[in-house]
């Protein structure tokens, strides 16, 4: 870690995106600090947890004693206020709701350390708009992980309008300390993958709404003909078709038309069907497995 030890970091929400991060910290050597206010969240975040360290253990990619020395730094809380105290870099994972995100950094900018960042891993909000509720806003930043985070180089850094160039760069400085790539982006309406992902995602619901493929068919055209890991539905269900609803409504309100979210995507999250969370999005799932033939098939 460098210069950068020894810091505490803080994780707040023990999401899929709260628990790679978090992972991810006390891997590289972190003293990391997972807070939520559902013991049973954080319970299977810690299962979840464990569970990466192990799979690498059998994978020969970690070493049993470093396995064990990350889980021991990692402790989870029920309490912002205890998590909070003296750390070095608070990541707010919460749905994404700007006031949820506004106030867990109003309760927790006092309790950090001194010269703390404070990181927002929205993946559309305006940075410059949380930070405004912040008493030092040159110290917020946008810190865009993606799922899996253990196995995702990227993280966009995303600069708010007060964000200093301190924070940029002490914020690489975390980034690089996990192994990853981070990109520094000036903050603009679903930055730069989410933009892009948003539209690929509700481009191909409407070609699976209007019967011109399969899902299968859609996402193997994806997979195979532009080498993506996963197709645009598949993607879709990993993230969940929630939270894409919920960005793909912000693009439209801010962006316009072209990100109209699909009628489909609206029949989903009614439904209740919000992807492999839930075991049923575009595809059906069985102990986290995608079921071979259950995608959608069109002219849904």
């Amino acid at each position: 870690m460098g210069d950068l030890q020894p810091q505490i970091v803080v994780v707040v929400g023990s999401g899929l995106m709260g628990t790679g991060i978090a992972h991810g910290f006390a891997a590289a050597g972190f003293q990391t600090r997972l807070v939520d206010t559902d013991p049973r969240a954080l319970a299977a975040a810690e299962a979840n947890i464990a569970k990466i360290l192990n799979d690498g253990v059998a994978l020969g990619k970690v070493s049993s004693e470093n396995a064990a020395a990350s889980l021991a730094r990692l402790s989870v809380f029920n309490d912002l206020t205890a998590a909070a105290a003296g750390g070095d870099l608070l990541i707010e994972t919460v749905s994404e709701k700007i006031d949820l995100k506004i106030g867990i950094i109003i309760a927790a900018q006092d309790l950090l350390a001194r010269g703390a960042i404070i990181a927002t891993n929205t993946s559309a909000l305006s940075v410059t708009e949380i930070a405004a509720a912040a008493d030092a806003p040159e110290r917020v930043i946008g810190m865009h992980f993606f799922n899996p985070v253990h196995k995702m180089k990227l993280v966009e850094l995303v600069r708010g309008l007060a964000t200093s160039s301190e924070t940029v760069a002490k914020s690489a400085a975390f980034v690089d300390a996990l192994g990853k790539t981070s990109i520094t982006v000036n903050e603009a309406p679903g930055l730069t993958t989410s933009r892009m992902s948003a539209m690929m995602g509700n481009e191909a619901m409407y070609m699976l709404m209007e019967g011109v493929a399969s899902a299968e068919e859609i996402d193997t055209a994806l997979r195979l003909g532009f080498n993506h890991p996963m197709g645009p539905l598949e993607l879709g269900d990993l993230t969940g078709w929630d939270t894409r609803l919920s960005v793909l409504k912000y693009l439209h309100q801010t962006l316009g038309e072209k990100f109209r979210p699909c009628p489909l995507i609206l029949k989903l999250v009614a439904a209740g069907r919000l992807g492999r969370k839930v075991g049923h999005g575009v595809y059906a799932y069985e102990n986290g497995a995608k079921v071979p033939g259950s995608g959608l098939k069109g002219a849904q």
